[in-house]
């Protein structure tokens, strides 16, 4: 906040400033006497410079204390200098503004204030506190200059640089009308501040020893030996206020200052202190006496006037409110005699249309009409005369409440008047006591009193000084939390900045490790310098150095070793090929993620964080298909579980069967035992010899066991319990998620000996690849490659094996909720994903060493999430469903006509079995005769 661009034309004139040195992006020296008068200063005039002499605590042992300095401003740094005189050269040292905040005591001394910076607390003193409270607006204001200010643009002609003037002084305008809302702009202080002070004299000190700064002796010697010179060079100059920089790199003052207006010491701003003259505190008690007597209208003349203006207030009021009552019962009278008009012009009708009927039959219908009239109207009166009844008991009601409350009001009024005069009589008593104190005498009473009015300005000051105080600290809070937002919207930025070049780095290392790989395969094995150098480099890059942090602290790599979720990034593979192959993967991964944070993953975050309860809905299967945040994943899951097994859920069930788990041993402990060590050997959860995941999962597979006899275990149900507890943590929602997949989401007989349900899938995969990419089909049919070698653990385990962990969380979202179908889908997307590069592939084995690998090389999740959710469709439930119950009869009568083929070998080789003892009897006969 700058108080001195509030002050008034006469304020400003009158108060000299520190020029603009040379070079400082002032304006040109010829500008136009029109432009550099007024109340305000032209956008193209030089800024003015801020500086004056304060005084800083500083110092240690004996020669701490108060300390005189010469303080100056540089705008382009946010630098406040100081030195000991305005004339030394060089700056003792520097205070950095653009992260320090201010602050004012009101229990302090007079004109002392602190500016705070993450390093140090600077104390200073300023002359009065008008002095201070300008030096702090100032620099208020300079702060906000500097974080506000853009970055310094290339050379453009000054006729653009005109035309933003106007932008700038509105945004300062504004700027200037938010701050006084908090504390008023304080007028400038004519020779406190500016080129009145710096021809000044430095405030002395009592010891000059006192005011030397040891800390700084170089710089000291330096400025006295650069002032002897320039005295004798320079005889009878003046000392401007600094400006230029040193040749040491420090501002230094060169410039001269500006002369002042000789007419402007001769005004005073209204805002300044006028010095008063010394009196007595009772003769300033009685002139405040005497100013709240003529202030306050107590005289006879007074109150005449105000009486007699009353009286023709009230007159007119008086004339006005009968003016209205005769106005109101003039136009009731004309409402009556419409009324009456109507009446009798209906009337006249009547008869004139009784003496026009010729007959006696229609004279008698119209009286017949008459008689039917007048009842109808006496049914009108009736029914009128009984809601006038029930008017008048209702207002007979309401007067009732009327008095009651009329009532209550009075003894309020008594209750209020009896209150009044206990005031009354109480202020009198202690008016009394202050006036008359029976036991003192009058010297000793006025003494008191005299006392008393002292601490009573006392406080005031001390009142008032808070209040000053506590609009500078709303001011500064309001400054320090612009700009606290202004600084987190550019860490967004640069965070953004920072997540692009990662992803650009990511993608060049991968390139990288890309090239070195086909140079690899272009060299083979021979031997040589080349080789052995291009050994050494996919060496040096399939090195890990997560441990190893920069010494500045920053994070380079922004590939971690192992996944949030515990997987290895990079599995440790023997062949060295497929560790260049997996860490290129992991490197393409993160470079997609990256490059999607701001465009896909933050707007996906906001729309979770405003999901509140769930509810199947459309918008919950789209949020599903795009992935759930690894902070809201928990919570989904086990909403979803919960859908799928409430009608099989029951408190305690869990615990009931661990307990029989451990009252007799299951058939199937022995090979979970075995699946335990095979669970994952690329996480370090199951892996660790201290985790507690491997017992957890032991635990749910033996509860699974006993839950569901018919399936006991099978091969692939260890993966998915764990799957469920890397995401859940827990066992008991860890057990319930598997028996939702085995029981309610996959179909029967999936998990059971012969796996028929998991056979049907794959021939109905077999006609959707045949259906959606012909062309692949053909070409593995042409290699005679079978796919269910490769995709029938896909489905076993819902690609527990097959994806990395981000893709794979991804797909089992959408699996837990929408079923089956979309293992179908993601499955047919992985064969689209990758269909160029196994059409290039000619030969058999071949192909099938790609299969084995080839989900591993996926990287894009978005993509293959693309294409299985649009690219795939149309795909139908009721097709899948019919397909499915062809294939399964199909197969059905295939495992019948097996199983008869077995019943028959059983048979023959049971009769073979039988006739060979025979043989074996007659052989040995003939040889005992023998």
């Amino acid at each position: 906040m700058e108080g001195a661009r509030g002050d008034a034309p006469e304020s400003n004139s009158a108060t000299p400033e520190c020029a603009e040195p040379a070079g400082s992006g002032g304006g040109p020296e010829g500008s136009p006497p029109e432009e550099r008068e007024g109340g305000a200063r032209p956008l193209e005039a030089a800024p003015k410079r801020l500086c004056g002499y304060l005084s800083k605590f500083g110092g240690k042992g004996p020669i701490r204390g108060w300390k005189s300095r010469w303080f100056y401003y540089d705008e382009r740094k946010c630098h406040l200098y100081y030195s000991r005189t305005a004339q030394d050269a060089n700056p003792l040292d520097s205070i950095d503004l653009s992260s320090a905040v201010f602050d004012c005591k009101a229990d302090a001394e007079e004109g002392t204030f602190e500016i705070k910076t993450p390093g140090r607390v600077i104390t200073l003193k300023a002359a009065t506190k008008q002095v201070m409270l300008y030096w702090l607006q100032q620099l208020q204001m300079k702060r906000w200059e500097f974080h506000n200010s853009p970055p310094a643009p290339p050379a453009v002609p000054d006729a653009a640089l005109a035309g933003n003037g106007p932008a700038v002084h509105l945004e300062l305008e504004q700027e200037e009308m938010e701050l006084e809302e908090f504390l008023c702009p304080v007028k400038t202080p004519p020779g406190f501040v500016g080129a009145a002070a710096a021809l000044q004299p430095a405030p002395a000190l009592p010891s000059a020893l006192q005011n030397l700064s040891l800390k700084h002796l170089g710089t000291e010697i330096q400025n006295t030996v650069h002032n002897i010179r320039g005295n004798k060079q320079a005889q009878g100059t003046g000392h401007g206020c600094p400006g230029e920089e040193s040749q040491s790199g420090e501002p230094q003052r060169e410039e001269q200052p500006s002369v002042p207006d000789p007419s402007a010491p001769g005004k005073e701003p209204a805002g300044s202190p006028k010095p008063a003259p010394k009196c007595s505190l009772a003769a300033s008690l009685i002139q405040k006496a005497k100013l709240q007597s003529n202030t306050f209208p107590l005289f006879s003349e007074g109150l005449l006037r105000t009486r007699t203006a009353q009286e023709k207030v009230a007159a007119l009021e008086q004339q006005v409110l009968m003016l209205t009552k005769e106005l109101k019962s003039q136009k009731e009278l004309v409402r009556i005699l419409h009324k009456a008009l109507e009446a009798a012009q209906q009337e006249k009708r009547a008869s004139s249309a009784y003496l026009a009927a010729t007959e006696d039959k229609d004279r008698l219908e119209l009286v017949r009409h008459k008689v039917r009239q007048i009842a109808e109207l006496g049914r009108r009166v009736e029914a009128l005369e009984q809601e006038r009844e029930s008017l008048v008991h209702t207002a007979q009601l309401r007067e009732q409440q009327v008095q009651e409350l009329q009532l209550h009001v009075q003894l309020l009024m008594d209750k209020n008047q009896a209150k009044q005069q206990v005031i009354y009589k109480l202020s009198e008593k202690v008016t009394q006591d202050f006036t008359y104190l029976p036991d003192q005498p009058p010297e000793a009473a006025n003494r008191d009193f005299l006392s008393q009015q002292e601490r009573l300005e006392h406080m005031k000051d001390d009142m008032e000084a808070f209040r000053t105080q506590n609009r500078f600290l709303n001011s500064e809070i309001h400054q320090v939390t612009k700009i606290w937002r202004s600084v987190a919207e550019k860490q967004k930025a640069l965070l953004t900045k920072c997540a692009y070049l990662q992803a650009r780095n990511c993608q060049v290392e991968s390139k990288y490790l890309a090239g070195l790989r086909r140079l690899q395969e272009a060299l083979g094995d021979e031997a040589g310098e080349c080789s052995e150098l291009l050994r050494q480099l996919i060496q040096e890059a399939l090195q890990w150095e997560a441990g190893e942090a920069p010494a500045d602290g920053v994070e380079l790599s922004p590939v971690s070793e192992y996944d949030e979720y515990g997987f290895l990034t990079v599995p440790d593979y023997e062949v060295e090929d497929l560790k260049l192959l997996a860490k290129i993967q992991v490197l393409e991964v993160r470079s997609h993620h990256l490059l999607a944070l701001e465009a896909v993953e933050r707007p996906l975050q906001e729309r979770w964080a405003a999901l509140g309860e769930l509810a199947p809905s459309a918008e919950l299967k789209q949020l599903l298909r795009a992935g759930v945040p690894r902070e809201h994943r928990p919570r989904v899951w086990k909403w979803l579980v919960h859908l799928r097994v409430r009608h099989l859920h029951a408190p305690g069930r869990y615990q009931e069967l661990l307990s029989r788990g451990q009252a007799c041993d299951h058939p199937a402990a022995r090979q979970i035992e075995l699946d335990l060590n095979r669970t994952f050997p690329n996480n370090k959860h199951f892996t660790c010899p201290t985790s507690s995941f491997p017992d957890k999962l032991r635990r749910v597979l033996l509860a699974f066991a006993w839950q569901n006899p018919a399936i006991g275990y099978c091969q692939g149900l260890n993966r998915l319990a764990a799957i469920a507890l890397l995401v859940l943590d827990e066992e008991e929602s860890a057990f319930w998620c598997l028996v939702a997949i085995v029981e309610t989401i996959m179909p029967a007989d999936y998990y059971s000996k012969t796996l028929t349900a998991s056979q049907v899938d794959q021939r109905v995969l077999q006609d959707l690849l045949s259906e959606k990419l012909p062309r692949l089909m053909a070409h593995l049919g042409q290699q005679q490659v079978d796919l269910s070698l490769i995709t029938f653990n896909w489905f076993l385990v819902v690609f527990a094996d097959s994806l990395i962990s981000d893709i794979l969380l991804r797909v089992w979202d959408a699996f837990l909720y929408e079923g089956t179908k979309v293992v179908f889908r993601y499955a047919l997307a992985i064969f689209k994903y990758n269909e160029k590069q196994i059409l290039r592939l000619q030969d058999g084995l071949e192909i099938y060493q790609y299969l084995r690998l080839f989900t591993k090389t996926i990287c894009d999740g978005r993509k293959l999430t693309s294409i299985a959710f649009n690219d795939m469709n149309p795909f139908p439930m009721r097709q899948l469903q019919q397909q499915r119950a062809a294939h399964r009869e199909r197969l059905e009568a295939e495992l019948r006509e097996l199983e008869r083929l077995k019943v028959e070998f059983l048979e023959r080789q049971a009769s073979c079995a039988r006739a060979a003892p025979e043989a074996c009897a007659i052989d040995d006969d003939a040889d005992g005769e023998a």
